[in-house]
């Protein structure tokens, strides 16, 4: 008799499986465990992030608060760069304008002591004209003032001069030392110039109404040397913007000795 085979209870998984079933199950598995493995990670993230939140939170706020405070530094430094900047700028600014300010002070002192020297020169070489002519003597004069930094004649100055004129008519040797001047107000190079031009417009004058050579004139401009009055007053100051003409002869015939009329025709400041 034939050895009873063990039976199978229908449902049972004990013994092997075949191959694809076994393979089929393996999966199975892997599947429900990694479905379980998920559900897990989201609950325990969720809570993990939120407590991750609560404690990062403090410092990305004081992550902004520096790099605000970076940033406010940074301006800081700008301006305060900016503002040295333009001081050193105003420095050097000032500086150059002292530099040039000395230079040109330099310049106007130079070119005042160059015109003092010309004015010294001309006044020796008429003094010296004047005593080589021992014969020569002053036999009439006349003085016209201008208006403040004017050179130009007035009515009443030609006046004077038309008057002093009839002095030459009579006379045959002679010459005209025409001197002009000017107060003490502004550089002394101008004056100089000034001086030089009112001289001019009173020689001129004289040359072409009354036909009166060159070689009689002897013209100086003076500038404010020689002052014949105090330059403090207005009074003073008129008195200096002035050509003084003397008529200095050697003839024996000469007209007697003319007294100056009194100055006029010039214009207070």
């Amino acid at each position: 008799m034939a050895p009873e085979m063990p039976v199978k209870e229908a449902g049972s998984r004990s013994g092997p499986l075949p191959a694809g079933n076994a393979v089929k199950e393996r999966q199975r598995k892997e599947d429900y465990g990694t479905s379980q493995f998920r559900i897990g990670s989201r609950c325990i993230g969720g809570h993990g992030r939120h407590r991750l939140r609560n404690q990062t939170a403090p410092l990305v706020q004081h992550t902004d608060e520096l790099d605000q405070k970076t940033a406010q530094n940074n301006r800081d430094i700008k301006d305060v760069d900016q503002r040295s900047q333009a001081g050193i700028q105003q420095a050097q600014s000032a500086a150059d304008m002292a530099t040039q300010n000395a230079q040109n002070a330099t310049k106007q002192a130079g070119d005042a002591e160059t015109a003092a020297n010309d004015a010294v020169h001309r006044a020796d070489s008429l003094d010296s004209v004047v005593k080589g002519l021992d014969n020569y003597k002053k036999t009439a004069d006349v003085t016209v003032t201008f208006g403040f930094d004017k050179a130009s004649l007035t009515d009443d100055d030609r006046q004077q001069l038309d008057q002093f004129a009839k002095n030459l008519t009579s006379a045959s040797g002679f010459l005209l030392e025409v001197t002009g001047g000017t107060d003490s107000t502004g550089p002394a190079q101008y004056n100089y110039d000034l001086s030089q031009r009112r001289a001019d417009a009173v020689v001129q004058y004289l040359a072409s109404k009354y036909n009166i050579p060159a070689h009689r004139f002897y013209l100086i401009g003076i500038g404010k040397e020689d002052a014949v009055a105090d330059n403090k007053t207005r009074e003073g100051r008129k008195q200096n913007r002035r050509v003084q003409i003397q008529m200095l002869s050697n003839s024996s015939n000469a007209p007697a000795n003319t007294p100056a009329p009194a100055p006029g025709g010039g214009q207070g400041q």
